[in-house]
């Protein structure tokens, strides 16, 4: 586009990554834009939140770090200032008191210059679920926990199909489906059908499919087992013995988990590499 900016580019490229999960492709994308431009606010947000989203100490200081550098260069950024409250949201009082101290500052000073914003709506959510309680905490794993589960079992059923098409008439099928192309579902199809495709994962891919059924038979067998065991005297209390049907159905979860974090990666990075081959 003939209005299109340098820093456009590279703000468009750092949003795309973001939106795909490519933290470290971000932070390279943010870190060649301040290399190439010198000191931009916009990419010094990008970089921090690059950091930021890898919710570890190192990366915590680095993403402070770049925040810091962002708002020097200009004090009412909107987006700066939101990160860099949620971050010091997210920071331990004990270990991190200055970090922890300045949240509210940050949250006054962005409610200050725009209340109604996007990044205003954003923080205060943010100070909504900082402020959560222990049970509602338990309550959203256990969402995240189901939500994978459906993902597994809708994985599984996607690999059934492109199985199907590939013993048919469609021989390369989903393999190839997403050649020329930053499709995150493609990809992800064609991944799952080369790790997971050959008779030695009929199990696993049976499993997979009916993932709630498979759970609920093996929860079964293990209160069956616990309360044999006990019956029969082989053991006083509860046994770990019962828990090993859980075994199976654990390694198909953790086996499907690996193919999706492999097509994330995978996406990520032909996505990477179509933005830069177009920037």
């Amino acid at each position: 586009m003939s209005g299109t900016t340098a820093i456009d580019v590279y703000q468009d490229r750092c949003e795309q990554l973001f939106l795909a999960g490519g933290n470290a492709a971000v932070r390279r994308a943010a870190q060649e834009g301040l290399d190439e431009l010198g000191p931009q606010p916009d990419l010094y947000c990008w970089l921090a939140l690059g950091h930021a989203v890898e919710d570890d100490d190192d990366h915590d200081d680095r993403a402070e770090e770049a925040f810091r550098a962002g708002l020097a260069l200009d004090a009412g950024h909107l987006g700066l200032l939101a990160g860099y409250a949620e971050l010091c949201l997210r920071a331990d009082a004990f270990e991190y008191p200055g970090r922890a101290a300045r949240a509210a500052v940050l949250s006054r000073r962005l409610k200050e210059l725009a209340p109604e914003s996007a990044e205003a709506g954003q923080l205060a959510a943010a100070e909504r679920w900082a402020r959560r309680g222990y049970w509602e905490d338990i309550r959203m794993r256990a969402v995240v926990g189901a939500l994978q589960g459906r993902d597994t079992e809708a994985q599984a059923r996607v690999l059934a199909e492109d199985l199907r098409q590939r013993d048919g008439d469609d021989v390369d099928g989903a393999s190839t489906r997403g050649a020329g192309t930053v499709d995150r579902a493609a990809t992800v199809r064609a991944t799952t059908l080369e790790a997971l495709s050959g008779p030695w994962n009929a199990p696993v891919r049976l499993l997979g499919r009916y993932r709630t059924a498979a759970w609920a038979v093996s929860l079964i067998l293990c209160f069956a087992t616990n309360t044999t065991l006990r019956r029969t005297g082989a053991v006083d209390h509860f046994s770990l013995w019962g828990c090993l049907w859980l075994i199976p159905v654990l390694i198909v979860d953790r086996r499907f988990a690996a193919v999706r974090k492999e097509a994330e990666a995978r996406h990520v990075a032909h996505l990477e590499a179509v933005l830069t081959e177009r920037s």
